[in-house]
């Protein structure tokens, strides 16, 4: 059993499924004393099946046969457990007469999920004369549940990840087709209301010079906005755009454009808003407003901005001959494909959380409302993101191997300096004011421990990240008070140490899986027995497996139909009765 729950605990999250069927086979067969055998995958739709994995049989990993011949044939024909005394049997079977297993038995097991034969088990005795008994066919049929098992999992995998593809495709041909109809559609609309006014211009040469040079104008930001599409840049890439500004110049473009009044009024207090916020609600502004001026022949444009704490709202008004918003649906799936303007509207809104809704009404003009939620702090786009970074060590070849490591596996993080005492690392937190600085965690103790920690008062804002073997509580208790928010192993993968760097920077705390394991086995041996008395309640039991799952509190709430204060309590009475500091602790309890 122990070999079971080791290869349960294998499946967890893991789709390599060529590792898993050969560990799968290896123990299935060594726990029967034999030495080969085989894991097929099965298509009945095809008529055929592939050796996934082969082990002790003769190299014929990765073939594909016909469902009418070999071992595995058999098995899904009789769609049974099927146990022989003599392979010799098999009138159409893979292995050749002169081969030692040909007069050994033979057992095979099919893989079942949902009723369909999915995969085939197949062990094979180590000499002529053993005979399989119905408890080896148990054990078979064990360890082909998980192959099962593997197999589903991995199918499931396959499928969300072309699912995954499929829709990244969607959504990026949507961002192109809503990019083109907003550069060159809108540029174009444009152009042409512009070279109308010049040609209705007539003898009037100063008015037809001034159309001329506003279209120049249209054409010549067209196609710095066609670059900047094509360089994946949005209009508001740059950090110090003006969005009321910009709404402002829209705004007069359509005054001239119509002869429209126009006006933009502003509720609450101004700020700037992140990048990927601003871009969305221009992009919104600007399309509603060129509607007005093309489609609606509005005599008045208003548009309002107004901030809340954590989005911000436009509101855009004309008095226009409005639509029938019906008309313009398909039955029951939304904007129909032909309204681009209004359709890549609604998907930017909903891109970032927001909201973005459309009343108009035949003769009474057109109202769109959108709410797009901002942290309120501009950010650079995260692909232009990068983090800085000091590496403390006082071996050379520590530093140098993580400096080249993160230079091969994550160009967003720049190492700014090396140092190899706790006095120049100091010194270059003040200098440099990096955003993380990966300290081996020898030279976090006493002094500099409390130095460190007193960095933060003088405005340092630094991220600490501990690079250690084995810690123990006490170092762990020590880099805590020192501000460190992660814990990288000497041995940890490359992707591992990336991973928890960048995520200290982004304000979150990770801790290496080895490290995790070190700790869980001091916490066990210092947290006390619950008393018999005081045992959780099934309540805190069910919150407390959640807990182990990595569910948050307000997922446990959802799942539990209770509200999120409740979790909280059951929380922290779950805390109280096992005497642990922590979640972190309290999973390891249960892992006893």
């Amino acid at each position: 059993m122990a070999l079971v729950t080791e290869l349960a605990r294998d499946l967890v999250g893991r789709f390599e499924l060529g590792p898993l069927l050969a560990r799968i086979l290896s123990h299935a067969t060594g726990l029967l004393g034999c030495e080969s055998g085989s894991i097929s995958l099965v298509d009945e739709v095809a008529g055929t099946y592939t050796k996934a994995a082969d082990y002790g049989v003769g190299c014929q990993e990765g073939q594909t046969f016909p469902l009418n011949e070999g071992f595995t044939g058999e098995i899904v024909r009789q769609r049974q457990t099927v146990i022989l005394d003599d392979y010799s049997r098999i009138s159409a079977g893979h292995i050749a007469s002169d081969d030692p297993r040909w007069r050994c038995a033979v057992i095979g097991v099919p893989l079942m999920w949902d009723d369909r034969i999915i995969g085939a088990c197949v062990v094979f005795s180590s000499m002529p004369g053993h005979v399989f008994t119905t408890d080896d066919a148990k054990i078979v049929e064990l360890f082909a549940s998980q192959a099962a098992i593997a197999i589903a999992n991995s199918e499931l995998h396959t499928a969300a990840v072309e699912r995954d593809q499929e829709r990244a495709i969607s959504a990026e041909r949507e961002r192109a087709v809503r990019d083109v109809h907003e550069t060159v559609g809108r540029s174009l609309t444009q152009l042409l209301i512009t070279l109308d006014q010049a040609e209705t211009a007539g003898a009037d040469g100063r008015r037809v010079t001034e159309h001329l040079r506003q279209a120049r104008a249209i054409a010549h930001d067209a196609m710095t906005e066609s670059r900047r599409m094509v360089l994946g840049q949005g209009a508001y890439a740059d950090a110090d755009r003006d969005l009321e500004a910009d709404i402002a110049r829209e705004l007069e473009w359509a005054g001239t454009a119509c002869d429209a009044i126009t006006g933009l009024r502003t509720v609450g207090t101004s700020r700037p808003l992140a990048p990927t916020a601003a871009h969305q609600a221009y992009a919104i502004a600007q399309e509603a407003i060129s509607n007005a001026v093309a489609h609606a022949r509005a005599s008045a444009i208003r548009v309002g901005i107004i901030y809340g704490q954590e989005e911000v709202t436009l509101l855009i008004e004309d008095d226009g001959r409005g639509f029938d918003h019906r008309a313009i649906h398909d039955e029951g799936s939304g904007l129909a494909s032909g309204c681009l303007g209004l359709h890549g509207m609604a998907s930017r809104a909903t891109h970032l959380g927001g909201e973005l809704s459309i009343e108009s009404t035949p003769g009474w003009g057109t109202v769109v409302r959108a709410r797009i939620p901002d942290n309120g702090t501009p950010s650079a786009p995260l692909a232009d993101q990068r983090w800085t970074t000091i590496i403390a060590s006082d071996q050379p070849i520590t530093s140098a191997g993580i400096v080249r490591l993160l230079h091969q596996h994550e160009p967003s993080v720049h190492v700014m300096a090396e140092v190899r005492t706790v006095a120049d690392l100091l010194e270059a937190l003040e200098l440099v004011r990096p955003d993380v600085a990966l300290v081996d965690i020898d030279m976090l103790h006493g002094e500099a421990s409390a130095e460190l920690a007193r960095m933060r008062d003088r405005g340092i804002s630094t991220v600490l990240v501990a690079l250690t073997d084995n810690p123990t509580v006490d170092q762990v208790r020590t880099a805590t008070q020192a501000n460190v928010r992660g814990y990288i192993d000497r041995k940890s993968s490359p992707e591992s140490i990336v991973r928890t760097i960048i995520a200290a920077a982004q304000g979150d705390a990770m801790l290496d899986s080895s490290i995790f394991e070190s700790l869980t086995q001091t916490f066990r041996a210092q947290t006390p027995p619950v008393a018999a008395g005081d045992a959780p309640t099934s309540r805190e039991l069910e919150v407390r497996d959640m807990i182990a799952q990595g569910m948050a509190d307000k997922q446990i709430a959802t799942a539990l139909n209770i509200s999120v204060k409740t979790v909280e309590k059951h929380v922290g009475s779950l805390l109280r009765k096992s005497g642990a500091r922590n979640r972190t602790m309290l999973i390891a309890q249960m892992q006893q």
